[in-house]
């Protein structure tokens, strides 16, 4: 592990002196967005944080709040500095102040696209096929501030139904169940009879396709896809994007957006963990990706 962290130190072609000036940083925070538990979090990010210390010759520290706000006013307020937000939790810092951060990385997936979908699902022996089997039964959100755990399906489900995400509506109750393990495990245990989760959609269903919520919870013991259905899938979402604060100095901006891009390619172990599964690593995204998701972030909120 030090040889590769040496190597991604060299590709960056800087060296801790390069921060020894009048705006040099003292340490480096990085948020993890909820999605798992905190646990798991850490530890899959925790190779990253290695190498980010080792890069910037500064601590480094792993901050995983128990919700997606928590990463939110941590890069609003200047104590975070790095996360990888969710499309709908970017567009919610960039309304509360664009110039809080900016986009600088976005997951590729296998097939080289940078696109994933809200899954909806429900366990299989439910009886549970679609979302009409769906109405009148309790069905789990993520969190508020998640694109494919909230927002998107908050959109493109009532299209459907032509009903609200009320409870009572259509669903007989809707709940926030916290996080996308949440909701993974609510339904696999018959808490709720169907929810939403993140997935790229691509390769086998009973591997929890390639990256996302379903093949974390895979990888991690909590649930044997083959006792769940999928039941219903949003229009393609464009994958979040890997976030740096904006008042940083150049060279850390520079040289941790080197260090995440060539991360697939110097540690591809420790970038299955950073991604949430198998993909290509990341690539070059701006802001011009998410206007949509901006816009229709303020759409729900009026």
């Amino acid at each position: 592990m030090k040889k590769i962290i040496c190597a991604l130190v060299a590709t960056t072609a800087l060296t801790t002196a390069a921060f020894a000036d009048d705006q040099a940083i003292s340490e480096f925070r990085i948020g993890i967005l909820g999605g798992e538990n905190a646990q798991d979090r850490l530890n899959s990010n925790e190779c990253l944080r290695a190498y980010t210390e080792e890069a910037l010759g500064v601590p480094t520290k792993l901050f995983a709040p128990a919700d997606y706000n928590g990463v939110i006013q941590g890069l609003l307020g200047g104590t975070l500095d790095m996360a990888w937000l969710g499309a709908s939790s970017y567009a919610a810092v960039h309304i509360q102040n664009p110039e809080a951060v900016e986009p600088v990385l976005v997951k590729i997936n296998l097939d080289g696209s940078y696109g994933y979908h809200s899954i909806g699902f429900a366990r299989k022996d439910s009886g549970i096929a679609s979302l009409d089997d769906m109405k009148g039964k309790t069905f789990g959100f993520g969190d508020p501030n998640s694109t494919s755990g909230y927002l998107i399906p908050s959109i493109e489900i009532p299209e459907q139904t032509g009903a609200t995400m009320n409870s009572g509506d259509y669903f007989g109750e809707v709940k926030f169940t916290g996080g996308h393990e949440q909701t993974i495990v609510a339904v696999n245990n018959g808490d709720v009879n169907g929810g939403v989760t993140w997935a790229d959609g691509q390769g086998n269903w009973e591997d929890g396709y390639n990256s996302g919520a379903l093949r974390k919870a895979v990888d991690a013991g909590l649930v044997d896809m083959n006792d769940l259905v999928e039941i219903w899938r949003s229009k393609p979402i464009p994958e979040g994007p890997i976030v740096l604060r904006k008042d940083m100095p150049d060279d850390v901006k520079t040289t941790m957006t080197a260090l995440v891009d060539g991360l697939y390619e110097a540690d591809a172990d420790c970038a299955y963990g950073v991604a949430a599964g198998d993909s290509l690593g990341f690539d070059p995204i701006t802001h011009e990706a998410y206007v949509s998701i901006v816009e229709a972030r303020k759409a729900k909120a009026n």
